[in-house]
């Protein structure tokens, strides 16, 4: 459709002003949809249908999502004026507006894993050989899609099949076992570098939120300690800004899941001191009370590593000055390839919905947070780990997938029947303006119900599911220890 612009420059990183080119908005908007598998992944009837009909082609609708960028660079007066136009960084915050304004949820996280990931390739963090583009790893997911394949669970209904005919437990047992073999390919790293000279002295467990993180954790450091190597724990959710200084949204909600969120600055002073074999007063941070009520004396011993499970272990920031030959970081994200259906639509599912279903299950149970809750948080998780987390993905010594074909099995007797901790179409009347939580409510419900689920009793019983598998940390019945559950 054609706009009124009256938008004439754009300035640039450098401060330069360049003529404003709106075609070259269109492109990266559809480069962004392209990447995921085109515009039609995002298609959702009752939101953005009526998108799709009035565009012909994804060209077309492209197009239309550039001019609404547009119409919204004009409505901000001050970029009229001719030494004050539109930076580089606010018309990709247009780009981004625009997308999730009608539901292009795909694309959008596209658009935004690649732009950070550019942002830390002009920094220096990254570079070209470690640049994830728009952060699905093409080559691992193949070989991850190949396996599927050949078990014939690469589709929900091939899934269900094998949930039905008893083919799970096997094929549980050969998921586990990729598993258990890649740990100790990681552990079989860590030792190769000390035996090469490495002075490995902080181990990072990095991915984004219930990727499995903390049971990887803890069966790595069993791993390394079985070859003699002591351990010093640190719970960086001590180093957290007290409240008062974490500002709340208009649904009195905090944005926890940005790096920010911690006194980065501390941290680093600390885990610099600590490798320098200074001892420092830790913070001791009072969920119930909001802030630090203390501190606590720790050294870290010639002969021990540091080891930490954290969000945000490949953020530069965070390990600034850090020697890099100190240091080893993996990497964990639920890579389970799988496609809705019986796979003719090839709409994969999302991998980010069973890390929401997990979190959701560990909230209610832990965190005394409802299902709503975590749904309409998950806005700050996503722009978190697309901005911190997963465009950074490249950095990691070694790259683990967490994601299993039980997984939803094993999710659904949680959220469906009578006690479902699902929320209902209703209780978000209130929140009319969180479109993102809505469409992932309805994708996750969806998908839930497409899925043939084990019962609870079956979840219960370690010969189905083994007792230290990554989903125990959400549905229960661990026979490790899982300390944020405790």
């Amino acid at each position: 459709m054609p706009v009124q612009n009256r938008i004439v420059k754009v300035q640039k990183r450098n401060r330069a002003l360049v003529r404003f080119d709106e075609r070259r908005i269109g492109k990266a908007i559809l480069h962004a949809a392209r990447s995921v598998g085109g515009f039609n992944q995002d298609f959702i009837p009752g939101v953005n249908d009526k998108v799709f009909a009035t565009g012909k082609d994804e060209e077309q609708i492209a197009a239309f999502l550039a001019d609404i960028v547009v119409v919204g660079l004009n409505a901000n007066a001050h970029h009229l004026i001719a030494n004050f136009p539109p930076t580089i960084e606010h018309i990709q915050d247009g780009v981004l507006h625009a997308l999730r304004s009608y539901g292009f949820q795909n694309a959008a996280d596209a658009y935004e894993c690649y732009r950070w990931g550019r942002h830390w390739l002009r920094e220096g963090a990254l570079t070209l050989p470690t640049f994830m583009g728009n952060g699905f790893p093409q080559e691992r997911m193949a070989v991850t899609l190949d396996w599927c394949r050949q078990h014939d669970v690469h589709t929900v209904d091939g899934l269900n099949e094998a949930v039905r005919s008893g083919k799970i437990l096997a094929i549980t047992s050969e998921a586990v076992a990729i598993y258990e073999k890649s740990l100790d390919e990681a552990a079989e790293k860590v030792l190769a570098r000390r035996r090469n000279g490495d002075h490995l002295r902080l181990i990072w467990v990095s991915g984004p939120s219930a990727s499995g993180k903390t049971t990887t954790t803890v069966k790595l450091t069993q791993r390394l300690e079985r070859h003699g190597l002591r351990f010093l724990m640190l719970n960086l959710d001590d180093y957290f800004w007290s409240l008062v200084e974490q500002p709340t949204d208009w649904i009195n909600d905090r944005n926890y899941e940005t790096p920010e969120a911690l006194d980065i600055q501390l941290l680093n002073q600390h885990l610099q001191a600590l490798l320098a074999g200074q001892a420092v007063e830790k913070p001791v941070y009072c969920f119930k009370e909001g802030r630090r009520t203390g501190t606590k004396l720790i050294q870290l011993e010639p002969d021990q590593i540091l080891m930490l499970d954290c969000l945000h272990g490949l953020y530069p920031p965070l390990t600034e000055g850090l020697d890099p030959s100190a240091q080893f970081r993996l990497y964990i994200e639920t890579q389970h390839t799988l496609f809705e259906g019986d796979g003719k639509t090839q709409r994969l599912t999302k991998f980010t919905d069973v890390r929401l279903l997990r979190r959701m299950l560990r909230d209610a149970h832990h965190r005394n947070h409802s299902a709503l809750r975590t749904l309409l948080h998950w806005h700050y998780v996503r722009a978190g780990e697309l901005y911190s987390i997963i465009p950074l993905q490249g950095l990691a010594d070694h790259v683990l997938n967490g994601g299993f074909p039980f997984d939803l099995p094993a999710l659904k007797p949680f959220f469906a029947g009578p006690e479902s901790l699902l929320p209902r179409e209703e209780d978000f009347r209130e929140y009319a303006g969180f479109l993102d939580a809505k469409i992932r409510y309805h994708r996750v419900k969806a998908l839930l119900d497409s899925v043939e689920g084990f019962t609870k009793e079956q979840v219960a019983s370690h010969a189905i599911i083994p007792g230290d598998a990554i989903i125990r940390e959400f549905v229960g019945g661990s026979t490790i220890p899982i300390p944020h559950n405790e």
